[in-house]
C-alpha cells in the first residue's frame, strides 16, 4: 500500500491506493507551516480508509517547499560557485545572468558573490583543455572557509561527457573544507551546456541545507503517523528519489507538483497521448502526455530569473484558479489569488471576496459550501467570466499542441469545475474519477527512472552498438535507483548529431523507468 501526497500553493492532497485501488482521498487547506499539513493529510487518509500505519509499504511527496525559496529568495545558503575551465570560458563569470536580488541572497556577509574560476575542464570528446590545479584549488577552498561558506557548487566546461576533474576538485575541497561541507556537482545536476547547467548547480547547492530540514521534518511526519516505510520524493520527470537523493538534489523536485497532476491524469483517464489541464487554487498548469510522460521542455528552463536546464516538464501556467479573484464587469478572472485561504475569503463560505469557485457554484457545476450567500450574482455575468475562463484555457491548449489534429483534453485538479464538458475548438474534455486529487494518485504511483545525456563519438556503421550502450546504462541507472529490473523499459530516446564536430560526435539522450522494487524495500525493513 502506498500513500502519495502533494503539496500545493493552496491545497495539500494525500491518496492512499492498495495496487490499482483508491482506498481513500483527502484535500486540506495546505498550512503556513507546510509540514503540518502534510502530517494532517497522513492522518486523514488512514483514518478514512481504516489501514493500520504498518500497512503502509511507501510514502510518495511531491512538495512546493524548494521552488517556492528560490521564488521568494528566502532560505538559501550562502553558496560558493567554482567553475573549471580556465583558460577558456574567463569572459562569462558564475552567476553574471542572475537576477541581482538572488545574487545577493547567495552571497556570503561580506556582500560579495563567492565565484571562482580554476583551471580544468574538458572539450566535447574527453579532451583536457588544461590540467586542474590543486594547489588553485586549495587556495579557493581557504577563500571560501575565510568568507564563512558551506555550500559549494562545482562545474567544469563538458562535465557530462568527463566528470574526473569534479570529481577530483570536490576530493580536494572537502579534504580542506571539511565533513560538514555541502558539495554539488554539475554532472549530475544538469545536461551539456555550461551556464544553465552551472546556474542549476548553484541553486542546488543553496538549497541543501534547506533540503536537510525538510527531509528531516517529513520523517519525523511519517513517525508521528507511526508509519516505517521509506520515503521518496517525486521528481520534476515523474519519476522517484529517495531520502538520500533528495537531500543532495533539491532542484530535482522544481516541477514535482504539475509532473504529478500529469502523471494521474494518464492513470486515471487511461490516456497516453494528450493534454492535461490541471486547475488548482492558484494557477491552471498545461501540459502534453507523450506515451504515459509529459513532454519534457527541449531547451533550458527560466525558474525566478535563474537559466537551468535540468529536466523539466514542458507547461505553460496561468493565473486562474479556483481561488482566482473574480471581476464581473470586466470580465476578468485571476491572477491574483486568495490561496490557501479560500475557505475563509470566498463568498459560499461566508466571506466577502467574489472568487472563482463562487462562479462554479453559481453554475451548478460544484456543490462547495453554501450557495445562498452567491444566489444575487447575475447568471448572465456568472456565464460570461466562465467563457472567458474556457477561452483562455483552451489558447493555452492550442499553444501547447504540435499538430492541428484533434486531440483530447483531460482536466484534472480541484479547480477544474471551472471548465465544462468542452472548451472552444477542443470537444472532448475528460474529467475522470478522483480528478480533484490526481497529483496525490501521481505522486503514488510514481515509477523509477535512469536517464543518460552526452555526446558520444559514433564510428560510421556502429550506430547501434552506441545506442545499445546508452540504452544499457540508462537501464542501469534506473536498476540502481530501486527499479525492479524486469519492469523498467526505454521510454525516450533523443539523437542530436552535432554537425560542427568531427567524428561522428552525436548528443544521445536516453531515459529508462521501471516500477519501484517494493519487494526489495519490503525485506530491507524486515
Amino acid at each position: 500500500m502506498r500513500i502519495g501526497i502533494d503539496v500545493g500553493g493552496t491545497n495539500t492532497d494525500a491518496v492512499l491506493l492498495d495496487g490499482d485501488r483508491v482506498l481513500a482521498t483527502v484535500k486540506s487547506p495546505t498550512t503556513p507551516e507546510v509540514t503540518g499539513g502534510v502530517v494532517a493529510a497522513i492522518s486523514a487518509v488512514l483514518t478514512g480508509s481504516g489501514v493500520p500505519p504498518g500497512a503502509v509499504t511507501a510514502v510518495m511527496i511531491g512538495t512546493t517547499h524548494f521552488v517556492n525559496a528560490l521564488v521568494e529568495g528566502a532560505r538559501l545558503a550562502p553558496t560558493a560557485a567554482v567553475r573549471l575551465g580556465l583558460p577558456a570560458a574567463a569572459s562569462l563569470p558564475p552567476m553574471v545572468d542572475w537576477p541581482a536580488r538572488l545574487r545577493a541572497a547567495l552571497s556570503p556577509a561580506d556582500g560579495e558573490p563567492a565565484v571562482y574560476q580554476c583551471h580544468g575542464g574538458h572539450e566535447y570528446d574527453g579532451r583536457p583543455i588544461s590540467p586542474l590545479d590543486p594547489e588553485e584549488l586549495r587556495r579557493t577552498a581557504a577563500d571560501i572557509a575565510a568568507r564563512g561558506v558551506r555550500s559549494v557548487a562545482i562545474s567544469s566546461i563538458f562535465s557530462p561527457v568527463s566528470a574526473d576533474d569534479e570529481l577530483r576538485a570536490a576530493e580536494i575541497l572537502a579534504a580542506e573544507l571539511g565533513p560538514e561541507i555541502h558539495l554539488s556537482l554539475s554532472h549530475d545536476i544538469g545536461r551539456v551546456g555550461l551556464l544553465p547547467r552551472e546556474n542549476a548547480t548553484i541553486v542546488n547547492a543553496a538549497l541543501r541545507d534547506l533540503a536537510v530540514q525538510i527531509v528531516e521534518a517529513f520523517t519525523r511526519s511519517l513517525t508521528e503517523a507511526g508509519i516505517t516505510a521509506p520515503l521518496f520524493l517525486s521528481q520534476n520527470d515523474g519519476t522517484l528519489m529517495d531520502v538520500e537523493h533528495a537531500r543532495r538534489h533539491p532542484v530535482a523536485t522544481f516541477a514535482s507538483g504539475p509532473t504529478n497532476s500529469m502523471r494521474g491524469a494518464a492513470y486515471l483517464s487511461g490516456l497516453t497521448d494528450c493534454a492535461v489541464v490541471d486547475i488548482g487554487g492558484t494557477t491552471a498548469d498545461v501540459g502534453m502526455l507523450v506515451g504515459g510522460f509529459p513532454r519534457e521542455a527541449s531547451g533550458e528552463a527560466e525558474l525566478a530569473g535563474v537559466r537551468t536546464n535540468f529536466r523539466i516538464p514542458d507547461v505553460l501556467s496561468l493565473g486562474i484558479g479556483g481561488g482566482s479573484l473574480v471581476d464581473l464587469i470586466t470580465p476578468t478572472v485571476g491572477p491574483r489569488s486568495v490561496g490557501y485561504q479560500l475557505t475563509e475569503k470566498a463568498l459560499v463560505f461566508g466571506g466577502d471576496t467574489l472568487t472563482a469557485t463562487d462562479l462554479a457554484v453559481a453554475a451548478g457545476r460544484a456543490e462547495i459550501g453554501d450557495p445562498s450567500h452567491i444566489a444575487h450574482l447575475e447568471r448572465t455575468k456568472v456565464e460570461a467570466a466562465l467563457a472567458h475562463i474556457a477561452e483562455r484555457i483552451a489558447e493555452t491548449v492550442d499553444r501547447m499542441r504540435t499538430s492541428p489534429g484533434p486531440i483530447p483534453v483531460v482536466a484534472v485538479g480541484g479547480g477544474s469545475v471551472l471548465v465544462g464538458d468542452t472548451l472552444p475548438g477542443f470537444p472532448d474534455v475528460r474529467r475522470p474519477d478522483h480528478y480533484a486529487v490526481a497529483n496525490a494518485i501521481g505522486a503514488a504511483i510514481a515509477q523509477v527512472g535512469g536517464e543518460v545525456d552526452r555526446v558520444f563519438q559514433i564510428p560510421e556503421g556502429h550506430r547501434d552498438t552506441v545506442l545499445a550502450e546508452a540504452k544499457a546504462e540508462a537501464i542501469a541507472h534506473a536498476e540502481k535507483a530501486g527499479a525492479r529490473p524486469n519492469s523498467v523499459t526505454i521510454v525516450d530516446v533523443e539523437e542530436v548529431p552535432l554537425a560542427y564536430l568531427p567524428g561522428g560526435a552525436t548528443r544521445i539522450r536516453v531515459k529508462a523507468v521501471g516500477d519501484l522494487d517494493l519487494t526489495r524495500l519490503e525485506e530491507s525493513r524486515a
